[in-house]
C-alpha cells in the first residue's frame, strides 16, 4: 500500500516538558477548550537549573536529572494556539515564572492516518 502525503502542513505536534505537579491543572485546562487527545511520558532531563540538591535523611544529594512530564499533542491549526495559551499560562510556576517549567516545541506533521477507519489529515486528529 502506498502513502500519499498531503502536501499543507495543516497539523502540528506540540511536544511540552512541564513539571509534573502541572499536569492534571494543564490536562484539565485543555480539556476545557476541547483538546482531549494526548500522550503523557515521564522524562527526566536537565536544563538551565542543571540538577539540583536533595536532601534524603540528612545527607545532601546533587541530583543531576530532574523529573518532568512530557505531553505530546497533535493539534488542527485551528486548535495550536488555544493550545499554546494553555500550556503556557497553566504549566508556568508562579506570576513571572521559574527556570525549570519546562519547554514547548512545535513540529509539522507530514501526515496522519487514523487506524481505526484510515482516515487521514486533519479529520484523522
Amino acid at each position: 500500500m502506498k502513502y500519499h502525503f498531503q502536501r499543507a502542513n495543516t497539523v502540528k505536534m506540540i511536544v511540552a516538558t512541564i513539571q509534573p505537579y502541572k499536569l492534571h491543572p494543564v490536562k484539565d485546562a485543555l480539556s476545557k477548550v476541547e483538546v482531549n487527545r494526548l500522550t503523557v511520558c515521564d522524562a527526566e532531563g536537565q536544563g538551565q537549573q542543571r540538577g539540583m540538591t536533595a536532601t534524603f535523611r540528612g545527607n545532601e544529594y546533587d541530583v543531576q536529572l530532574i523529573s518532568k512530564v512530557q505531553l505530546e499533542i497533535v493539534v488542527n491549526d485551528d486548535f495550536l494556539e488555544r493550545t499554546l495559551d494553555i500550556l503556557i499560562d497553566v504549566a508556568r510556576t508562579g506570576a513571572d515564572g521559574n527556570i525549570g517549567d519546562g519547554k514547548i516545541f512545535i513540529l509539522p506533521v507530514a501526515e496522519s492516518i487514523r487506524i481505526s477507519d484510515g482516515k487521514r489529515g486533519p479529520e484523522a486528529v
